[in-house]
């Protein structure tokens, strides 16, 4: 990905932004916490990579040339957060951003940040964006008043650089491997393996103690299986999901992977016994609560399996 290393641009200089605290309600729709990011819960997980801890959990690479911001936030206000984090450890003048997936609290807080930005995602997340982005964050607004205000003036602009397949940003000492696989959570998936350091920014595919997200037919439980096989591989010595915990070790992918599997058999078991798709969520999810009582959204478990039964007819 030689083109990236043209790319000279200049940071423009970022104001501090001062703004009235606001309440946090629950997020109704997956029920987990939706607080205000705040770039004093800045955690470092290796020599080069740093996240802050929130909704979602933000993750920051930093070379000595170039700095990567993977997520903005949820709006505009979060967005300057995330970039207030940023100019405390960033160390070159080159600043990139990209995107796990297009959903709005992962994407809404671009015009956050300085117009040399370089903003970078894979083909078919791009795609996503263009098609569902404007639809998903209308549904955000309607889920509390406080996404209503975040939400509100929401801009983009497009990507300036656009893979298929893989990308690797030279960030000066550290190398950041941005890649997409195939659908999982949803289309355009993408994840971040920092090779020096060891660590993968998986997005929503590896969490932990949480019930994976399939909202729609987009998402796609056999790919997620594949690509968990294809990141373990990697032996990745930190992982940074996207929401719950912000560093987990490797061994969360077999867990997501053995729960994964361990829904599929059950939901396919009663497919073969004739029992509806809406019977099987709410028998799976009242089994699944019962053995998970601290996971926040249940809800999502009738959405994994009515997955299981549109793909495997």
């Amino acid at each position: 990905m030689s083109m990236l290393n043209k790319f000279t641009r200049a940071r423009f200089a970022f104001p501090v932004l001062m703004a009235a605290a606001i309440l946090m309600p629950a997020f109704a729709g997956a029920q987990l916490k939706q607080p205000l990011l705040n770039e004093n819960d800045l955690k470092r997980v290796s020599d080069h990579v740093y996240v802050i801890e929130g909704f979602p959990n933000v993750a920051i690479v930093v070379g000595s040339r170039a700095t990567l911001v993977v997520d903005t936030g949820l709006g505009e206000r979060n967005g300057a957060t995330v970039m207030r984090a940023e100019q405390k450890v960033a160390k070159g003048s080159i600043l990139y951003l990209t995107t796990t997936h297009f959903h709005s609290e992962h994407t809404s807080g671009e015009s956050a940040f300085p117009p040399g930005t370089i903003i970078i995602r894979n083909r078919a997340q791009q795609d996503e964006m263009d098609k569902g982005v404007a639809a998903h964050i209308e549904a955000f607004k309607k889920m509390s008043d406080q996404n209503l205000g975040l939400l509100q003036n929401v801009k983009f602009r497009p990507p300036d650089v656009v893979y298929d397949r893989e990308a690797k940003l030279d960030l000066g000492g550290v190398t950041a491997r941005l890649f997409w696989i195939g659908p999982a959570h949803t289309k355009g998936d993408e994840l971040i393996f920092v090779d020096e350091d060891g660590v993968l920014i998986p997005g929503d595919i590896v969490q932990k103690s949480i019930f994976p997200i399939m909202p729609n037919p987009d998402a796609n439980l056999k790919g997620w299986l594949s690509i968990l096989d294809q990141v373990e591989a990697l032996h990745p010595k930190f992982i940074v999901p996207d929401h719950g915990p912000s560093i987990v070790d490797a061994t969360q992918i077999a867990v997501v992977r053995a729960y994964l599997i361990a829904l599929q058999a059950r939901a396919l078991d009663l497919k073969k016994q004739g029992v509806s798709v809406d019977d099987a969520g709410k028998t799976i999810t009242a089994e699944l609560k019962a053995k998970y009582p601290d996971w926040p959204n249940p809800n999502n478990v009738a959405g994994e399996v009515q997955r299981v039964y549109e793909q495997n007819p």
